[in-house]
């Protein structure tokens, strides 16, 4: 499994990091909503929708709410003007907050209150929903970001985003499977710990930390961007969290089996999904 896990990762990680930076605007927001629409397939069997009938209606549905937020964000004109973007991208961009805050109190008193939203399928399409159609949006705020200025500074901030995301997750692997005694959240994720997430949040802070001093960071921005990466690896925990609940309630290990070795789209996107939103917001209200 590790040797899946580390030849899917090694194209994986590459593919994106092209398409991030190489693809066209318009050509990264289609590739984007075709993540989100598989995304979107795999949380079929988390609402305990095993038809597929179910399941195409909602990618379908999903698909269409992406693609009205592009037609009235205008994105062709608007990454022109990203102070207009993040502007028109506000009220969805902080639905999300409310969302993922009411997700963390959902996963940190779980199994209680499980019985009323695993009992709605509607109320679990909806959770879907708040967690797909935002992560669209914000890749799309950060993408487009100053634009006209540097074509690829918002590919940057995406850069960054997976670091913070990424070395979150090998330092809280390495750090738990080394140390960790203490579980962190038992009931949603056994094998998760104390240990791992502080080291990984550690961790996260020393790559970002590098990073910065080889492009030539002031103290300023050190200021801003470490309490950030606190803020947004921690928010990446509850990303994972909350797919762990999700899969735990519907009796599923993982969401899907495209990706050998990592299960499906959402087990990789699921710390992606929380903080995309929350990064995008840092940016726009703090920039660096």
């Amino acid at each position: 499994m590790l040797k899946q896990r580390i030849i899917t990762a090694l194209i994986l990680a590459p593919a994106a990091i092209w398409a991030i930076f190489y693809l066209s605007l318009i050509n990264f927001a289609a590739v984007m909503l075709v993540v989100m629409a598989i995304g979107a397939w795999e949380w079929g069997p988390l609402m305990g929708c095993a038809s597929k009938r179910y399941r195409i209606a909602f990618v379908s549905i999903t698909s269409i709410l992406i693609a009205t937020l592009w037609y009235f964000l205008t994105l062709e004109q608007l990454w022109q003007a990203p102070k207009l973007l993040i502007e028109q991208a506000n009220i969805v961009l902080w639905l999300a907050v409310a969302w993922w805050l009411l997700s963390a109190g959902l996963t940190f008193v779980y199994p209680r209150c499980s019985a009323f939203w695993s009992s709605h399928r509607s109320v679990r399409g909806l959770f879907g929903w708040l967690t797909l159609v935002p992560t669209w949006l914000a890749f799309m705020v950060l993408r487009t970001s100053e634009y006209q200025v540097d074509s690829y500074h918002g590919a940057q901030l995406l850069m960054f985003l997976f670091l913070m995301v990424w070395s979150a997750d090998v330092g809280a692997y390495f750090v738990g499977k080394s140390i960790g005694k203490n579980k962190l959240l038992p009931n949603v994720s056994p094998g998760k710990t104390l240990e791992g997430f502080l080291g990984g949040v550690i961790f996260a802070c020393i790559m970002v930390s590098i990073a910065g001093y080889f492009i030539d960071w002031s103290f300023e921005q050190y200021r801003i961007v470490i309490p950030v990466t606190i803020l947004i690896t921690t928010i990446s925990v509850l990303g994972d969290l909350n797919e762990s609940m999700f899969k735990r309630q519907a009796g599923v290990k993982d969401s899907g089996t495209i990706l050998p070795g990592h299960g499906g789209v959402l087990d990789r996107i699921d710390s992606l999904t929380a903080t995309a939103p929350i990064y995008a917001l840092c940016y726009a209200y703090l920039g660096w």
